[in-house]
């Protein structure tokens, strides 16, 4: 039997006045007189109601992030860019915040991801005069934006955990406004500052945690340009936990004798799902590129992209790494650790080992290619061709293989066997790793024993030096996934 359902509920008034009530009016037109609504207008352009009973902490941010135009820097629908809910899942499942809802934590984290500066506080960190300076401060401006995450029992009204984005501030009856993302259930209303302040000041037994504020604004440098990255793959927890736990660790343990040593080390003892990252970081990346260019913004941004690329591929600690990744004597397990599938001696080598089995009969046999050539030879007239030579191990023996291929028009030259990057903007594995390395903290290289060492890959890591656009790349894309 279905049943009646709710629609809407009563706004318990006192303590809130409904936004569109006349008294409620009447402290909108003062607060405007007063320029403590300036924040409202970005604000009430993108207003949204939560999709989700459990997703005003997703509604909410989503509508800041808007508010801020902010570039998500990949597609919602079509060629459109545009944050909503469902893109907001960098930092947990949206499964899980649709079954048990969102703590006050992951919103920043979603915030970070987002690209956007955040300053979180909570109520036992902070004070209601402090809370209240912040209020006013933002509601004069259009380029800052609160979200409160309150409990609404203080209001007397139903449910318990709510986050919302405060909309403007009446600085006469000390009262702030608070456009609830809950529009199927309250509408936008007036509180006193001192009672939210009384909702922030409470626990969610789900943490054990303060509710609190944060404050949202636009970053000063630009938005990431390579990557956009998430936290929702699994295997960055444990990428994560090895680049800034285990790493140090290990290179306590190891006597490290050169640079190389240092980053075949680090490459070694990669965690098993690291390939996935790697491969889920590059198709996500050229997934979000696939689009047809728009306009002229998205030309200069295309243009820029290749710039940095560029300037990954002319760092010097990207030339230790190809080398360590191009030397015959790179075992294996180092280039199935890290994934090196998009670069063209690891598709020469696959072409070598799948060659190799179709010779010997035995399309399950398991072949390694210890060594690869790729070159190219045009005949008067005729179009070039591309053979590929490499001599291929198993446990019985090893075999050379010439393999004779087509010319791919995608590769610029089918001589660049030590080319390791995808043409035009979109980075492969090595750029990927390149940047990783140097997004990880100083502290990251300290346990290596020896000084000199310790310095060459200390400078060699330092973002110092690095071309002012890659300065800010690095640290973008990168840096705070790692916290």
């Amino acid at each position: 039997m279905a049943t009646a359902g709710l629609y809407r509920r009563v706004l318990p008034s006192p303590p809130a006045i409904d936004l569109a009530s006349s008294e409620g009016k009447k402290l909108f037109i003062e607060a405007i007189h007063n320029g403590t609504m300036e924040v409202f207008f970005k604000l009430i352009s993108y207003f949204q109601t939560q999709s989700e009973p459990a997703y005003c902490g997703l509604a909410s941010l989503s509508m800041v992030l808007n508010a801020l135009a902010i570039d998500p820097g990949r597609t919602w629908k079509g060629p459109w860019r545009w944050f909503d809910e469902s893109m907001l899942d960098c930092c947990g499942s949206l499964e899980k915040v649709k079954d048990k809802g969102i703590s006050f934590g992951k919103v920043v984290c979603l915030a970070h991801c987002a690209g956007a500066n955040v300053k979180a506080f909570r109520a036992n960190q902070s004070t209601v005069d402090e809370f209240r300076k912040y209020v006013m401060s933002c509601s004069t401006s259009d380029d800052c934006h609160i979200i409160s995450s309150y409990h609404r029992e203080a209001f007397n009204q139903t449910g318990n955990g709510h986050f919302s984005p405060i909309g403007g501030y009446h600085a006469g009856k000390d009262m702030a406004l608070i456009l609830d993302v809950a529009r199927f259930k309250y509408p936008p209303h007036w509180v006193p500052l001192t009672l939210l302040w009384k909702a922030m000041d409470t626990v969610d037994k789900a943490t054990g945690l303060h509710r609190g504020f944060m404050l949202v604004s636009r970053q000063q440098r630009a938005s990431s340009l390579l990557y956009t990255l998430s936290c929702k793959n699994e295997s960055w927890i444990g990428t994560a936990k090895y680049l800034m736990d285990d790493v140090p660790v290990l290179l306590s343990l190891y006597n490290v004798k050169d640079i190389k040593h240092v980053i075949s080390t680090v490459f070694k003892s990669l965690p098993s799902d690291f390939v996935e990252f790697i491969k889920w970081v590059a198709e996500d990346c050229r997934q979000e590129e696939g689009g047809q260019v728009v306009s002229q913004e998205e030309k200069e941004r295309a243009a820029i992209k290749v710039e940095v690329l560029k300037q990954v591929q002319e760092t010097g600690l990207y030339k230790h790494v190809m080398e360590i990744l191009s030397s015959e004597k790179s075992s294996c397990q180092i280039k199935q650790n890290i994934g090196v599938r998009d670069s063209l001696p690891h598709i020469a080598s696959s072409v070598c080992c799948q060659g190799a089995r179709f010779l010997t009969g035995n399309l399950a046999d398991r072949f390694c290619c210890r060594e690869t050539g790729v070159r190219c030879y045009t005949a008067s007239g005729d179009k070039p061709v591309t053979v590929v030579s490499g001599t291929v191990v198993n446990g019985t023996g090893e075999q050379g293989v010439d393999m004779l291929l087509p010319l791919s028009h995608k590769e610029p030259s089918c001589c660049s066997a030590g080319s390791w990057s995808y043409s035009g903007m979109h980075p492969a594995s090595i750029d990927i790793l390149t940047a990783l390395l140097l997004a990880l903290p100083p502290q990251t290289w300290m346990g290596i024993t020896d000084n000199k060492i310790l310095q060459d890959m200390s400078s060699l890591v330092s973002t110092e030096r690095l071309p002012p656009l890659l300065q800010e790349e690095v640290p973008i894309s990168f840096l705070y996934f790692l916290k």
